[in-house]
């Protein structure tokens, strides 16, 4: 009787448990998402809804975000790398919060869609700044819309055709991804007990989190943590692949912006031949490669940060003043 009565006190228990992790994780994941709709608009574009969120004053830098990403982890980026004070607009690209994922998922309807937004805003010329996955419609939007690209900043580029993705290391497993991704509540409760542990897939290795500034260390928690809801990008990460489609390959020869691409050399996730690729079609090209950092450039920010101002000083004066 008494290990019976152990038992049934041990199921009721679990039990409880199970219920308070539900509501907790319930409440978590409303608050979250209440957050991310409220720090963002949206503007139907003929693709459908492209949802941004936007911050600063003076003249204006579209930042596109990377893969996994979507307005919140580009309003992450303008704030980590651009000059203070810049005025900044963050749309999540296709599949991403707030933003649909249309019949033409395509890199270069990205940047229709982009430009799109852009009118809707009443912005004529900007600044592109994008990061990881969000450089090849940065591209795209610069082939497409020369008269209204300023200059570009290109940051740890991921590969686009006619590259690959093969060279890629990947710091997990990708059937640690699919898992990871599945749905909210494995990665919520990983963010819960250990924040840190979701680190190598940002390629944040020990060895270079050692090293980071409290600023950078505040910037990897809050990427890390911008990836709930995950099931909010799970399209825009399903449609990445669009970036390295044979059939529809980029031809950066043909860019005439200013360009600035910073880059690390150890990055694992996209790798620096991607970089060296686009700095040698692209004439003119200013180039970073940094020694180690990883795909966030980690204990490079202020370097980073203080690069891009000066190259936005010169190549876009309104950006300085």
């Amino acid at each position: 009787m008494r290990g019976l009565r152990l038992r049934w006190l041990l199921l009721i228990a679990t039990c409880c448990a199970m219920v308070v992790v539900g509501l907790v994780w319930q409440r978590d994941m409303r608050a979250i998402e209440a957050q991310l709709a409220a720090s963002a608009r949206v503007i139907q574009t003929s693709f459908g809804p492209v949802a941004y969120a936007t911050g600063g004053q003076g003249a204006p830098v579209l930042v596109i975000h990377g893969a996994g990403g979507g307005h919140d982890q580009g309003a992450l980026m303008a704030q980590a790398f651009l000059p203070e004070g810049t005025r900044w607009i963050a749309p999540s690209r296709f599949g991403y919060p707030g933003s649909g994922l249309p019949a033409d998922p395509s890199t270069a309807a990205q940047a229709v869609a982009l430009a799109e937004m852009l009118d809707a805003l009443g912005l004529d010329r900007v600044t592109v700044a994008a990061m990881s996955g969000g450089v090849p419609p940065a591209l795209q939007f610069a082939l497409r819309h020369p008269e209204r690209t300023q200059a570009l900043v290109l940051l740890s580029l991921a590969p686009y055709a006619p590259l690959s993705a093969e060279e890629q290391e990947l710091p997990i497993p990708i059937w640690l991804y699919d898992a990871l991704f599945a749905t909210d509540l494995p990665l919520w409760a990983i963010l819960r007990l250990s924040p840190r542990a979701l680190a190598p897939v940002f390629d944040a290795r020990p060895e270079l989190t050692a090293h980071m500034t409290a600023t950078e260390a505040a910037f990897l928690d809050a990427m890390i943590a911008a990836f709930l809801p995950v099931t909010q990008r799970r399209a825009g990460l399903a449609n990445e692949g669009a970036a390295i489609d044979p059939a529809d390959p980029i031809d950066p020869s043909a860019i005439r912006a200013p360009v600035l691409i910073v880059h690390a050399a150890d990055d694992r996730l996209t790798p620096v031949a991607t970089a060296q690729f686009t700095t040698e079609g692209i004439p003119g090209a200013e180039v970073l490669i940094l020694e180690t950092g990883g795909h966030l450039l980690l204990g490079n920010h202020d370097a980073v940060r203080q690069r891009i101002a000066a190259f936005l000083a010169t190549h876009v004066p309104a950006l300085a003043e």
